[in-house]
C-alpha cells in the first residue's frame, strides 16, 4: 500500500514561473525534519537521504493525488526532482495544451493552491517511544511514486490507522507488562512476608 503524507507549506509555498516561453510550477514537496503529525501524539519526519535514488525512477507529478490528472513525469523531462540539504525539490513543466494544467498554474500563480503531498513506500525506518512524549516514526528511506500538488493534503486514512494500531498494540504491550511486572513483585512482596 502506498504511504501519502502531507507536506506542510513553506513560507513561500509553490512558486508559478515562466522561462523560454514555458510555464512551470517549483517548489519542495518535502522538507526534510518537517514533522508531519499522524495524530495528537505521534507524528513522523522525513530524514535526509530518504530520497536518494529515488530522483531518478518513473516519478510522477499528480494534481490532488488523482492518477488521471498527470502533470508532468520524471521519465518524460516534464518533472525535474533533486534532493537537497532541505529537502526534495520539484519542478513541473506546465503543458500549455492541457486544460487542467494551465487552471492549477493559475491557481498556484493567485496563492489560492500553496500545499503538497507526495506517495510512497517505507523502505526504511526508526521508531521512538517515550513516555509522556509524542512518538516519532523517522523515515529513512522511501521508494518515491508521485508527488503532487494539493488543494487540501492529507494521509490517507488507511496509512494513518495502520500507524495507529502498530502504536496502540505497542502500548497495550507496555501496559501488560507493567501489569505482569506489578503482579510478580506483590506475590514477591508477599510471598517473602
Amino acid at each position: 500500500m502506498i504511504s501519502t503524507r502531507t507536506a506542510v507549506p513553506l513560507e513561500n509555498g509553490f512558486q508559478t514561473r515562466e522561462e523560454n516561453g514555458n510555464l512551470y510550477i517549483d517548489g519542495y514537496f518535502s522538507v526534510f525534519g518537517s514533522k508531519y503529525w499522524l495524530w495528537k501524539d505521534a507524528y513522523e519526519t522525513i530524514e535526509p537521504g530518504a530520497f536518494d535514488l529515488e530522483t531518478d525512477r518513473d516519478v510522477r507529478a499528480l494534481v490532488n493525488h488523482d492518477t488521471t490528472l498527470v502533470l508532468g513525469r520524471t521519465t518524460a523531462g516534464t518533472l525535474t526532482l533533486k534532493a537537497d540539504d532541505k529537502g526534495l525539490w520539484g519542478s513541473v513543466l506546465i503543458n500549455p495544451k492541457d486544460q487542467d494544467a494551465v487552471n492549477l498554474y493559475e491557481r498556484v500563480k493567485r496563492g489560492d493552491v500553496t500545499q503538497c503531498s507526495f506517495g510512497f513506500d517505507i523502505l526504511d525506518q526508526e521508531v521512538e517511544y517515550a513516555k509522556e512524549q509524542p512518538t516519532v516514526w523517522r523515515v529513512k528511506r522511501v521508494k518515491l511514486y508521485e508527488v503532487t500538488v494539493a488543494t487540501f493534503p492529507a494521509y490517507e486514512d488507511t496509512s494513518v490507522e495502520a500507524r495507529k494500531k502498530d502504536y496502540e498494540s505497542i502500548r497495550e504491550k507496555e501496559i501488560t507488562n507493567w501489569r505482569h511486572q506489578m503482579m510478580a513483585r506483590l506475590k514477591g512482596e508477599q510471598n517473602g512476608a
